[in-house]
């Protein structure tokens, strides 16, 4: 998991948005106390961000960005199996949810809050989340080796199990990320009905 201690400028700015979002909501959250906790001053917390709405945008924007990096970085190694591709994405997505649970959250609860520009950039960030998913289940029913009849359905319920872990996880639990990540991973794969032409060995 990432750090939570004070970082310097930008980083400090954004580490402290995190947790004043976190503890008080987005808005109770004020100005005044996120730059506090940053230990910076208000002409300083301005001349990085103009205010909350730039600091959620920069916050589910650069957990966004991670989230398909990791995407990405899971895929390159998966090979060519559906399986194992549909495997690498429930992974990413699982580790990207518990750890990014507040920025997950708050896209939920704030979306509403941002910008017209930003929202469209978020629309558009869903839309390639959920294309990568389709993608992958498609494949899999094309070549014969996801047996659901519902694939569309099934690809839904991947997707939602998987997000629905930033509502529930807790860190230090006693279950960790990884174990969490492999079991819905098995999950994914019996709802799409996996049948592999070789056996699959556990990631």
């Amino acid at each position: 998991m990432r750090g939570t201690g004070r970082g310097t400028g930008r980083q400090a700015i954004l580490d402290a948005a995190r947790h004043e979002f976190g503890e008080r909501g987005y808005a109770a959250a004020s100005i005044r106390d996120i730059a506090r906790r940053a230990g910076v001053s208000l002409s300083a917390m301005y001349h990085y961000y103009t205010g909350k709405q730039e600091l959620l945008h920069a916050l589910v924007n650069g957990s966004g960005q991670a989230y398909f990096d990791s995407c990405h970085k899971e895929l390159e190694s998966a090979g060519d199996d559906p399986g194992e591709r549909l495997a690498a994405l429930v992974r990413a997505t699982v580790r990207y949810r518990a750890e990014y649970r507040l920025e997950s959250n708050l896209t939920l609860a704030e979306w509403r809050s941002m910008a017209e520009e930003q929202l469209e950039e978020f629309r558009r960030r869903q839309f390639d989340g959920t294309r990568m998913f389709k993608e992958v289940v498609e494949d899999g029913v094309d070549r014969g080796v996801f047996r659901t009849p519902h694939p569309t359905d099934a690809r839904r319920g991947v997707i939602a199990m998987c997000n629905a872990v930033a509502q529930w996880y807790r860190e230090g639990g006693e279950e960790s990320v990884d174990d969490l990540a492999e079991r819905y991973v098995e999950l994914a794969l019996v709802l799409v009905e996996y049948r592999p032409t070789t056996r699959r060995t556990r990631g």
